[in-house]
This record gives C-alpha cells, structure tokens and sequence, in this order.
C-alpha cells in the first residue's frame, strides 16, 4: 500500500463514512484535517 500521496499526485481510494450522507457520483468533496484541507477529490462510483 501508500503510505503518503503527495501535492500533485492522483490516488484511488475507498472510503467507509462514519456518519452517513447523501452522496451522487460526481460529487466534489474535500478531506480536513486539524482545520486546513489535505486533500480533495470527486466522487467517481458508489458502492453500496
């Protein structure tokens, strides 16, 4: 696996949620750490 992605670089992730949300393919989104934004991505196909 990767342990670290850095700015610039494309990754492939899955992702559980904690809480539940309503989501739609295509959907941008941002992932926060600590106040400041560490990452970003679109959502590009729902597992069920």
């Amino acid at each position: 696996g990767v342990e670290m992605i850095m700015p610039g670089d494309n990754a492939e992730l899955d992702v559980e949620l904690i809480t539940p949300i309503a989501m739609d393919q295509g959907l941008r989104f941002a992932i926060r750490e600590g106040g400041r934004t560490v990452g970003a991505g679109v959502v590009a196909k729902i597992i069920e």
